[in-house]
């Protein structure tokens, strides 16, 4: 069977006064990165000096996850993040509709564009964009985050490398997704009119918390699913 190049995700935000915002994003099948052209200059505030990320290793002049949202926080600057919306989410195997706060449906955007922009640390999390569910709440999302980690590790020892059956390298990975949101959500804050942009932020930075809150209380709760696994 031919293997497309790239599939799209398309979030759909409907508002009460009848507006419309479509966000048509296209990621490469093979290296799961954003392929969207945003086309305009990087605002001053996505260079680098101003993110201070001790993890780039990329040697560029601009963020590239600050470059990625930085066109896209625009399109909320004057809509509070409280509002409600209707957001529907077309993926090639279906269709995803929610009625919620335009904060939360943002922040499924967020999720994909930052784990798609190129960041080397928010890179780890690519399998997850390619099978991506809207709307999910946190224990889906845990539940998600450690058996993709878990399969990692299998790939891992079938090519000779250590697995890290324990979850360490996650549990860092994740401490480390924690202070780049908070340098993003930083640099966000410092702009005017950003609300909705803002809080999105925030949200997926109280995910990372609470996976790392997960992996100290050892798995004890999602362990519990798997008692026909223990004979």
């Amino acid at each position: 069977m031919r293997r497309e190049k790239s599939f799209s995700i398309t979030y759909r935000f409907l508002f009460e006064s009848g507006e419309e915002k479509v966000f048509d994003l296209k990621i490469d099948s093979s290296t799961l990165t954003l392929l969207n052209d945003f086309g305009e200059e990087p605002p001053e505030w996505t260079r680098v000096e101003h993110i201070r990320c001790d993890s780039c290793t990329t040697g560029e002049t601009y963020c590239r996850l600050a470059k990625t949202i930085g066109s896209f926080i625009k399109q909320f600057d004057k809509i509070p993040s409280f509002e409600k919306v209707k957001v529907s989410v077309e993926t090639e195997q279906r269709t995803y509709y929610k009625e919620t706060s335009l904060q939360a449906g943002v922040g499924g955007i967020f999720g994909i564009l930052m784990t798609t922009s190129g960041c080397p640390v928010l890179g780890r999390l690519k399998p997850m964009v390619r099978y991506h569910l809207p709307f999910a709440d946190i224990e889906e999302t845990e539940y998600r985050v450690f058996s993709m980690y878990m399969l990692a590790q299998y790939f891992r020892m079938k090519k000779g490398l250590k697995p890290d059956m324990e979850m360490e390298e996650l549990r860092a990975t994740y401490e480390e997704i924690i202070r780049i949101n908070q340098r993003i959500a930083n640099a966000i804050a410092d702009l005017e009119k950003m609300d909705a942009s803002i809080n999105a932020v925030v949200a997926l930075n109280n995910f990372a918390d609470s996976v790392t809150f997960t992996l100290d209380e050892k798995l004890e709760d999602i362990e519990r699913l798997f008692e026909n696994w223990m004979v």
